[in-house]
């Protein structure tokens, strides 16, 4: 019952609402509140259910919200028309990276879904003007490069070429390739339903496998950010998640090569999977490189012969508008430092987690590394966007580690209540929630636990000199003549 609960309020929540503006975010806020509360109950009561029926109950939920995810268009981010417009541009044979939206040469591509016609007004002075306005979706004001015409579009940033990379737009191309250009927003909606449900059943498989409780699926399977960012509004992200999860599934495995090459693609879909990274470098991580460099390589190819370096997009101006660049972004860092310093604190923080993750997880079971990894690196970076946490969903379902879904609830709580200060409190409550379920679940005797690492880390570092010496002299640095003679 509470899964159906949790499907019709999620349906609810799409059908009446509307596009998330700024005077309906007290209506979004309750919404979000409802779906979530659904969800935990909904996974609690799925610990009375047997375990021969766990599968199937986790399966039939998982299709029964993500059908409810179906019921609208986007709902709270204009960025699937970007997707459905870099794909029908690609299927006409034109590369995405080579003009804007609003550009001339491609007016006879687009389509009245993605570019409304302008809706004419008289001015108080009499004058006729035009407006861009449409009820269900946020639209966009531009102007025609060659004509100067008024261009109304679904397009965000219509006046900048893409920002996707290859992996993605080979995505864009290949659903808009099967519907054709006047598809709305449902084939890619439906996609993402699909790769949820995939995962879902992959999850359950390797929890079984694992000899873990399958029940850990439902926190991916009826996730209400998943159902949410991944379905309704059908984020590229999704794939990208997906991706990391196969090349961690193939490395755990001892299949390196197939896992680098799914490392690769996931992160020429979206950048940031680059993370997932370190958890999968433990042993033999050559060919965890070699495959995913080679792989990313490869599909940035056909973008680069036909486009050059303009397949960077908008990337750098993005990083630049994103207040990347002055450390204005890093919310929850620049509650402890001054904006200044924040990006070197930030690219410290993930630097050391980093070698920590690569130096600590096994690599049969790199499920755990990867939650910190990716964990720790949507805290530091403090995202604007809470699909950004797609990419630590999975790994929460294949832990088990629930308390994780705080920092996806912080980044919804930016997106609804964007206020600085309510930010900076969201993600310390989520962090101080981690800290706390990972000390209950350590048990009696978890600062000593802690103090061992700590100290076994320390005691690596100080061996590090004598290992030198006990190297052949042939493969030891040779000392210089003034630091001979001054021992003799």
């Amino acid at each position: 019952m509470a899964v159906a609960g949790l499907a019709v309020s999620v349906a609810w929540g799409i059908a009446s609402i509307g596009f998330l503006e700024k005077d309906l975010r007290g209506d979004y806020l309750v919404w979000t509140a409802v779906c979530w509360g659904f969800f935990a109950l909904a996974v609690l009561l799925l610990r009375r259910v047997p375990a021969r029926a766990v599968t199937a109950l986790v399966l039939a939920g998982t299709a029964l919200v993500g059908a409810a995810a179906l019921t609208g268009p986007p709902n709270t981010s204009t960025d699937p028309a970007r997707y459905a417009w870099d794909g029908i541009v690609q299927v006409d044979g034109t590369s995405p990276y080579a003009y804007t939206p609003d550009a001339g040469e491609l007016r006879d591509l687009r389509p009245e879904w993605i570019f409304p016609p302008a809706a004419d007004f008289t001015r108080d002075d009499g004058t006729i003007g035009q407006r861009c306005s449409r009820p269900d979706r946020q639209i966009h004001r531009a102007y025609d490069t060659e004509t100067g015409d008024v261009v109304c579009t679904a397009i965000n940033r219509p006046e900048v070429p893409t920002i996707y990379p290859p992996a993605a737009e080979l995505y864009f191309w290949g659903v808009r390739a099967v519907v054709g250009p006047d598809a709305e927003f449902f084939p890619l909606q439906l996609t993402g339903a699909l790769l949820v449900l995939g995962t879902t059943i992959a999850l359950l498989v390797t929890l079984r496998r694992r000899g873990l409780d399958p029940r850990w699926a439902a926190l991916w399977g009826w996730c209400p950010l998943v159902m949410s960012e991944g379905v309704t509004n059908s984020h590229v992200d999704l794939l990208g998640a997906v991706l990391v999860v196969a090349a961690t599934l193939f490395v755990a495995t001892g299949q390196r090569w197939r896992g680098g090459v799914a490392l690769g693609a996931a992160i020429a879909t979206k950048l940031i999977p680059v993370i997932a990274a370190p958890a999968l470098l433990r042993r033999q991580p050559w060919k965890v490189v070699v495959a995913s460099i080679v792989t990313f390589l490869l599909l940035y190819v056909p973008y680069v012969l036909s486009t050059g370096l303009g397949v960077l997009g908008y990337l750098p101006g993005y990083l630049t508008e994103e207040g990347y660049e002055d450390g204005s972004r890093f919310v929850f860092a620049s509650a402890f430092v001054p904006e200044a310093v924040a990006t070197p604190v930030v690219a410290l923080v993930l630097l050391v987690t980093a070698v920590v993750v690569w130096r600590r997880t096994p690599p049969a079971d790199p499920w755990l590394g990867q939650l910190v990894m990716i964990g720790v690196t949507l805290v530091a970076v403090s995202p604007r966007y809470p699909w950004y946490a797609l990419l630590l969903v999975p790994f929460v379902a294949l832990t088990g580690r629930w308390e994780w879904l705080a920092i996806p609830v912080a980044l919804l709580v930016r997106q609804l209540q964007p206020g600085m200060a309510l930010q900076k409190s969201s993600l310390a409550a989520a962090v101080l929630v981690i800290v706390l379920a990972s000390i209950v679940r350590s048990g009696p005797g978890w600062l000593d636990r802690l103090a061992d690492v700590v100290l076994d880390e320390g005691r690596r570092i100080r061996q590090l000199p004598g290992r030198v010496r006990e190297l052949p002299s042939s493969v030891r640095r040779p000392r210089s003549t003034t630091a001979a003679a001054a021992e003799r």
